[in-house]
C-alpha cells in the first residue's frame, strides 16, 4: 500500500465521519458523546471497504 492510497483512505474516512457529526450537530445534538458515536460510526462504511476482498480500489482487494 502506497502513500496515495493511504491519504485516500484517510480522507474518505474522515469525509464519512464528519458528515456523520456535521448531521448530528446541526440538527441541535451537542453532547460530545454521541458526536463522537456518530463519529465512530462513520467510519464503519469506509472500514467495511478496506476489508472487502473484491473491492480493488484500496484495501485488502488492492493491488499491491
Amino acid at each position: 500500500m502506497d502513500l496515495e492510497n493511504l491519504k485516500s483512505m484517510a480522507g474518505s474516512w474522515l469525509r464519512a465521519s464528519a458528515a456523520a457529526v456535521v448531521a448530528l450537530y446541526v440538527n441541535g445534538e451537542t453532547n460530545p458523546k454521541v458526536l463522537l458515536s456518530a463519529f465512530i460510526a462513520g467510519i464503519i462504511g469506509p472500514a467495511a471497504k478496506f476489508l472487502n476482498p473484491k473491492d480493488p480500489s484500496y484495501g485488502l482487494g488492492a493491488k499491491k
